[in-house]
């Protein structure tokens, strides 16, 4: 969904769970309102692990920081335990939340969308991010429900840094520490940043893009397709910065 709305590769897409870990944020304009749009990791509290723990905590500070929550449910697999934990937590956070239920690929296939009324809920949208059915209806109902706010156009001047090295040499801690906060999910495990992360900071009344990637190895290590785009995308970062760090 986040790739359909922004129209780019932003966030990488596989067939594998937990492809998603840090948040992803993208600038978009729809019907002439620009749009802050920001993709979380999957949720699923049933998996303790210390990695998945963090991608929660940063879906937690994203549910925070947003005016307006669209909670994505799975069409094909229909209604889980996790969809009603998140349930859970957006009620508390008592946050706007439009309800979509993706993999609807037209509307011979909406009934599977039905399911999903079990949760209490007063309305659904049947979407197909692949496809892009239904996703006009949900934009339109998410304008409508969204405030108008004026903010300061951002500077396109802004100095592009980007942070490369091998796997699990501390790219993710060294921007956190930089920005002061964590921004980014930060583990022993190698491989944990897959995506390329902007991160946007003011310093001493200069604009900075931070880039965080994804670890690169020598081309012979890397056996996994997901590994492959997330270096491809690391690349890529190397080409839109102007200055590279390479952490040692």
């Amino acid at each position: 969904l986040f790739n359909r709305l922004t129209k780019k590769r932003n966030a990488l897409v596989d067939d594998i769970p937990g492809v998603t870990r840090d948040r992803l944020y993208a600038t978009i304009e729809w019907d002439d309102r620009n749009l802050i749009i920001v993709d979380t990791g999957g949720f699923d509290s049933s998996d303790k692990r210390e990695l998945l723990a963090r991608v929660k905590k940063q879906v937690e500070i994203a549910i925070e920081e947003a005016d307006l929550v669209i909670l994505l449910f799975d069409g094909k697999t229909g209604p889980v335990f996790a969809d009603e934990e998140l349930l859970t937590l957006l009620r508390h956070s008592q946050k706007k939340v439009l309800y979509a239920v993706n993999k609807i690929d037209s509307p011979e296939h909406e009934h599977l969308s039905m399911e999903f009324y079990s949760f209490g809920i007063d309305k659904v949208f049947p979407i197909s991010s692949a496809h892009g059915y239904g996703i006009g209806s949900l934009m339109e109902q998410l304008i409508g429900d969204l405030p108008i706010i004026e903010r300061p156009q951002e500077d396109e001047g802004r100095i592009k840094i980007a942070i490369i090295g091998r796997p699990n040499v501390g790219k993710s801690s060294l921007i956190n520490r930089i920005i002061g906060s964590e921004r980014l999910i930060v583990s022993e495990l190698p491989g944990t940043t897959r995506d390329s992360v902007d991160i946007s900071f003011e310093r001493e009344g200069k604009s900075y893009l931070l880039i965080d990637t994804a670890g690169i190895r020598r081309r012979g290590r890397v056996k996994e397709k997901i590994e492959k785009f997330s270096i491809l995308k690391a690349l890529k970062a190397i080409n839109r910065c102007h200055i590279s760090v390479i952490l040692l």
